[in-house]
C-alpha cells in the first residue's frame, strides 16, 4: 500500500470513527439529557465552529509550510521555529477567546438561547464550561495541521480514534454514573479538550527533526507567511459566517427543542464531511509535492483520478441520504416526531454539502498552488448577494429555509468557482472534469437512488428498511464506479494481471 493510500485510509478511519460515534450516540444523549438540552449541545457545536475564525489561517499555513520545508533537509531548524512561533500566537488567542466566552456567558445566553424548561442559571454555567472547552480544544487543530504537513497522518488518526472513543463513551459513562446533567456533560468536554490538545502538542514536537539550536519565536516567519495566512483567514471568516449564520438566527428564532431538530439533521448531514475532509487532507501534501517537483502531467492525472474517486465515495451515499432521509432518521432515533420534523431539512443539507464536496478538489489544488483567494472571492460575492436571501429564507421558513439557503450557497461553487480555477490552472481540463469526473457519476447515482425510492415497497419492519437501503447503496456504488475511467482502468488492470498469473 502506498503512503498516499495509507494516509487516505488512516484519515477515513480517524475521522469516520469519532463522527460515527457522535451520530450513533445522539439517541443516548437525548434520552439522558432531553431534546431541549441536546439543542444546547447543538449550540456548543455552532459556537465552537464560529470560534474557528480566530484561527487566522495559521493552521492551514502550518500544514503547507511544514509540507514544503520537510522536503528540504536544510530547513530543520526553521521547522521548529515555525511551530514555536505559531504555537505561541495560537495559545494566546485561545486563552483570550475562552476568557471572553466565560465572561460573556450571561449575555450569550440571553441573546441566542430560547429555552422553555431549562433554567437560566443552568444554561449560563453550561456556556461558561463551553468557553473552557473551546479554549483547550482550539490549539488541537494547529498541532494536527503540523503533523499533517509532516505527512504523519497515520499517527494523527490513531490519536483521533482513541480520543473520539474515550470522549464519546466517557460522556455516556459520566452521565450514567455521576449525573444526567449538562454540568457533567460539559465538564467532561473540558477535560477531554485538555487531554487532546496536549497529546497532539507532544506528538508534533516529537516528530520534528532534531536541531542543536533551541526553537524560538521569529517575527520573520510571520512576514514570510502572512499573505497566505491572511487569505486563508479571510476565506475562513467569510465561510464560517455563511455556514453558521443560519444556526445563530435559528437559535434566536426557535425554541431549543425546535433548534434541536435542526441540529439532529445537521449532525446526520455532517457525515458527508466525514468523506470530504479526510480525503482532501490526505491528498493536499501530495499535490504540493507534485507542484514543487514541477510534475505537471502527473499532477493533472492525479487531479482527475482523485476527483473521480471522491465522486465514487460521495455521490451514492449522498443521494441515499437525500432520498431516504425520513427512513434513515427513523432507523437512527426510532422517533416519528423527530423524523417528521427533520427529514426535509436533512435532504437539503446533504445536497448542499454534496455540492461542496464535489468542488473540493479544484479548491484544494488552488490552495496547494498558494491561491486560497479563489474561495475568498467566491465567498465575498456570496456574502454580498446571498446573506440577505438567507436571512429572508430563515425568517420565512425557519430550519427548512436555512437548509435551502445552504444548497444555494454551494451551487455557486460549482457554477462560478470551478470555471475560474480552470481558467488559471489546467486550462484544457475543464470539460473533462465536469463531464467525466462529476456529471456522469452524478447522473448514475441520482437515478439509481431515485428509482429505488419510487419503487420501494411499503416497509413493515426495520429489517426491510435496512435491506432496501443496503441494496440501493450497493447497486449505486457499483454502477457509479463502473461509470468512471479511473475505476474501470483499475479493474481491467487487476483482471489482466490475474489472468496472466
Amino acid at each position: 500500500m502506498t503512503s498516499l493510500n495509507k494516509n487516505i485510509f488512516a484519515n477515513y478511519l480517524g475521522r469516520a470513527w469519532p463522527v460515527l460515534l457522535s451520530v450513533l450516540l445522539v439517541p443516548v444523549y437525548i434520552r439522558f439529557l432531553g431534546v431541549e438540552a441536546y439543542g444546547l449541545v447543538g449550540f456548543f457545536i455552532t459556537l465552537s465552529a464560529v470560534m474557528g475564525v480566530f484561527d487566522l489561517g495559521i493552521g492551514a499555513t502550518m500544514n503547507r509550510e511544514l509540507a514544503i520545508r520537510s522536503a528540504n533537509p536544510d530547513h530543520h531548524s526553521s521547522q521548529r521555529d515555525l511551530v514555536r512561533t505559531f504555537e505561541i500566537i495560537y495559545w494566546v488567542i485561545a486563552i483570550v477567546v475562552g476568557i471572553l466566552v466565560v465572561l460573556c456567558a450571561s449575555s450569550i445566553t440571553n441573546s441566542w438561547v430560547q429555552a422553555e424548561d431549562l433554567d437560566n442559571e443552568t444554561i449560563v454555567t453550561a456556556v461558561q464550561l463551553m468557553g473552557l472547552a473551546i479554549t483547550f480544544r482550539f490549539p488541537m487543530s494547529l498541532y494536527q495541521g503540523g503533523l499533517m504537513g509532516l505527512q504523519k497522518q497515520v499517527l494523527v488518526n490513531k490519536i483521533l480514534i482513541i480520543y473520539g472513543t474515550v470522549r464519546h463513551f466517557g460522556a455516556v459513562a459520566v452521565l450514567l454514573i455521576i449525573s444526567k446533567t449538562l454540568y457533567v456533560f460539559f465538564a467532561w468536554q473540558v477535560f477531554m479538550s485538555v487531554l487532546a490538545s496536549f497529546t497532539f502538542l507532544f506528538a508534533l514536537w516529537s516528530k520534528l527533526p532534531e536541531c542543536n539550536t533551541k526553537a524560538r519565536f521569529r517575527v520573520g516567519i510571520l512576514s514570510e507567511t502572512w499573505r497566505y495566512a491572511a487569505a486563508v483567514s479571510l476565506n475562513a471568516m467569510i465561510g464560517i459566517f455563511l455556514t453558521q449564520l443560519d444556526k445563530f438566527m435559528l437559535s434566536t428564532l426557535l425554541s431549543l427543542k425546535m433548534f434541536a431538530y435542526y441540529t439532529i439533521a445537521a449532525t446526520v448531514a455532517s457525515a458527508i464531511w466525514m468523506i470530504i475532509i479526510p480525503f482532501n487532507t490526505a491528498v493536499f501534501p501530495k499535490i504540493v509535492e507534485l507542484r514543487e517537483k514541477m510534475s505537471q502531467d502527473k499532477l493533472i492525472s492525479f487531479f482527475h483520478s482523485t476527483s473521480q474517486v471522491l465522486s465514487i465515495l460521495l455521490l451514492p451515499i449522498g443521494f441515499l441520504l437525500i432520498f431516504f432521509s425520513k427512513e434513515i432518521l427513523f432507523l437512527w432515533l426510532g422517533d416519528d416526531i423527530i423524523a417528521e420534523n427533520a427529514y426535509l431539512i436533512l435532504s437539503f443539507l446533504v445536497f448542499g454539502t454534496l455540492l461542496n464536496g464535489l468542488v473540493s478538489m479544484p479548491i484544494t489544488t488552488a490552495n496547494a498552488y498558494g491561491w486560497p483567494m479563489l474561495t475568498t472571492y467566491t465567498n465575498l460575492a456570496q456574502a454580498i448577494v446571498f446573506i440577505p436571501l438567507i436571512i429572508f429564507l430563515v425568517n420565512k421558513f425557519n430550519g427548512l429555509g436555512a437548509s435551502i439557503g445552504w444548497v444555494i450557497i454551494n451551487s455557486t461553487y460549482i457554477l462560478i468557482t470551478v470555471p475560474i480555477f480552470f481558467k488559471k490552472y489546467f486550462k484544457n481540463q475543464k470539460k473533462s472534469w465536469y463531464l467525466y469526473d462529476i456529471i456522469f457519476p452524478f447522473i448514475v447515482s441520482f437515478f439509481i437512488c431515485l428509482i429505488s425510492k419510487l419503487t420501494a415497497p411499503e416497509f413493515n419492519s426495520i429489517l426491510a428498511i435496512i435491506f432496501w437501503l443496503i441494496m440501493t447503496a450497493t447497486i449505486a456504488i457499483i454502477f457509479t464506479a463502473i461509470s468512471m475511467s479511473t475505476t474501470r482502468n483499475y479493474l481491467i488492470t487487476k483482471f489482466l494481471n490475474f489472468g496472466n498469473s
